[in-house]
C-alpha cells in the first residue's frame, strides 16, 4: 500500500534536511557540456567566472508535488486560451503582442515555491533560460549511495531531453510555416557574450547544428531588415530563438527584428504574444480569482487547481496604498514586466522610499510564499538554503523540473554552494528512511 500524501511529503522535506551526499559527478558534467570540439574548455570558464551557477547536490520533491506542478501548468495553458482571458490580457499589450502566426512559444518557465498547501505559483517565464544547462546537470549525477539508486532517472530518459527540446522548436517552425524547409535559426540576447547564461547559447547552437541546421548567436543589432528578410551576416534568418527581456521589442536596436515578425517574414519563438497572454504578472490577478475564471467559463474542476496553486495577486494602485502598505509583511511586490527577480521586494523588507517608487510604477502584489529550505554541506559546514522549483514546459507539457539553490530575498546565482540542482522525484511507493 502506499504512504498517504502527508508522509510522501515528510520523506521528501525528510531528506532534504539531512541527505548531504554530493551526487554531481564534474567529470562527467564536462563531457555533457564539452560534447564536441567547438565547446572545450566551457567547463573551465564556468568553474572560474559562474563558480555558483551549478550545486553539487539535489533537491527532492514528491510525486504528489510533481503530479500538482504538471496540473497546474496544464490548467494555467488551458485558461489562457479562453476567448475572455485573451481579450483581457491582450487589451493592455503592445501592438506587437497582437499576433498570432501559429507558435506557442518555446521555453516556458514555471516557477513555484512548496508549502504546507503544496506547490505555490510564483511567477510565469518565457523565454525562460537554463534548460539545456540543466539538461547536462541531469546527465552529470550519480546515486550518492546504495540507498538511493533508485533517485537518478535511467540513461534512457536523460537521453530523451535533447531530442525533446529540439523537436519543440521544430513544432514551433511546423506551426508557422508548415512542410516549408527549416534552413536556418539565429539565438537572439542583447551582449550574448556578456550574459550570465552565455554558456548555454553555445549549447543551442551544437543542438541545431547536430540536426542540420545553421545556426548562429547574435546581438539583435547585428540583425537587419532588408528587402522583406531578416538578415544576419548575409545569412536568411529562418527562425530566432528569442532571448530578449524587452519583451514586447521596442527598443531601436529590435527594430529590425520586430519588423520581420510583424511582416511574418521569421519565425519568433518565444514572441510577444506568448508573454502576454502569459508572462506578464498581471496575469497572475486572473488567475487567482475564482469569479473572473468563472465569467470566461474555466471549468469547475480547472478552477479549483488554480485556487489552491496560484496565491492571491492583486493590482498595486494609489487607492489600495493604505491597506496594502498594512498588510505589507504578508505581501510580496513585483513589477508587472520584471523578469529574474529583478526589483521584486518581500513586504517586510520594504522602505518607505521604495515603498513610493513601487506606487509611482506598474506592480503587482502577491500573497507570500516563502521558499522551502534544503540543508547541504558546504567546506563542512551544514548550511541551509532557499529553494525554488522551475518547471520548463511547452504546449502546457512539463519536459524537465529543475530547482535553484540560494539565499538572500530572491534567487540568485551568488551562493556558495547553490545554484541549479536536479529535482528528485520521491516515488509513492518508494521507502525512504530520512537518511542516504
Amino acid at each position: 500500500m502506499n504512504p498517504n500524501p502527508a508522509t510522501v511529503r515528510s520523506c521528501a522535506e525528510t531528506l532534504n534536511r539531512d541527505c548531504f551526499c554530493r551526487t554531481l559527478n564534474l567529470a562527467r558534467l564536462r563531457e555533457q557540456l564539452e560534447s564536441e570540439p567547438s565547446l572545450k574548455g566551457m567547463m573551465a570558464n564556468i568553474t572560474q567566472t559562474r563558480p555558483n551557477l551549478f550545486s553539487s547536490t539535489v533537491v527532492f520533491i514528491s510525486q504528489e508535488v510533481q503530479q500538482q506542478i504538471t496540473a497546474t501548468i496544464a490548467t494555467i495553458e488551458r485558461v489562457a486560451a479562453l476567448p475572455g482571458y485573451q481579450v483581457q490580457a491582450l487589451s493592455r499589450a503592445d501592438a506587437s503582442a497582437q499576433h498570432d502566426f501559429g507558435p506557442l512559444g518555446a521555453c516556458m518557465g514555471y516557477d513555484f515555491h512548496l508549502s504546507s498547501e503544496g506547490p505555490q505559483l510564483i511567477e510565469i517565464n518565457t523565454n525562460a533560460g537554463g534548460l539545456l544547462l540543466n539538461v547536462a546537470l541531469a546527465r552529470a549525477q550519480e546515486a550518492c549511495c546504495d540507498e538511493m539508486d533508485w533517485a537518478f532517472p535511467s540513461s534512457a530518459r536523460r537521453d530523451t531531453l535533447k531530442k525533446n527540446i529540439f523537436d519543440m522548436f521544430a513544432a514551433e517552425w511546423q506551426l508557422q510555416r508548415g512542410a516549408t524547409p527549416w534552413r536556418s535559426v539565429v539565438i537572439v540576447d542583447d551582449a550574448p557574450l556578456d550574459q550570465y547564461l552565455a554558456p548555454e547559447f553555445e549549447l543551442f547552437r551544437q543542438l541545431f547544428s547536430q540536426h542540420g541546421i545553421q545556426a548562429a548567436i547574435a546581438d539583435p543589432s547585428e540583425l537587419i531588415w532588408q528587402n522583406g528578410r531578416l538578415m544576419h551576416r548575409g545569412m536568411t534568418v529562418d527562425m530566432v530563438y528569442n532571448r530578449l527581456t524587452d519583451f514586447y521589442l521596442t527598443e531601436p536596436s529590435h527594430l529590425a527584428l520586430r519588423r520581420a515578425h510583424e511582416a511574418n517574414a521569421v519565425v519568433l519563438t518565444p514572441h510577444p504574444r506568448a508573454h502576454a497572454l502569459l508572462a506578464d504578472k498581471r496575469n497572475l490577478i486572473a488567475l487567482s480569482q475564482n469569479e473572473l475564471l468563472l465569467a470566461w467559463g474555466a471549468s469547475a474542476t480547472d478552477r479549483k487547481i488554480l485556487s489552491g496553486s496560484v496565491p492571491v495577486t492583486r493590482l498595486v494602485t494609489p487607492e489600495r496604498a493604505d491597506e496594502l502598505w498594512a498588510q505589507r509583511r504578508q505581501l510580496f511586490f513585483k513589477p508587472v514586466a520584471g523578469y529574474g527577480a529583478k526589483a521584486a521586494y518581500r513586504g517586510d523588507k520594504l522602505t518607505r522610499r521604495v515603498w513610493t517608487e513601487i506606487l509611482e510604477s506598474d506592480f503587482v502584489a502577491q500573497a507570500l510564499v516563502p521558499p522551502s529550505g534544503r540543508m547541504i554541506e558546504v567546506d563542512g559546514v551544514q548550511t541551509d538554503l532557499k529553494f525554488d522549483i522551475r518547471a520548463y514546459s511547452y504546449a502546457g507539457q512539463v519536459q524537465l523540473l529543475a530547482a535553484r539553490m540560494y539565499t538572500g530575498q530572491t534567487t540568485n546565482f551568488r551562493t556558495q554552494g547553490g545554484g541549479f540542482a536536479p529535482v528528485i522525484v520521491v516515488p509513492s511507493a518508494t521507502p525512504v528512511t530520512g537518511t542516504c
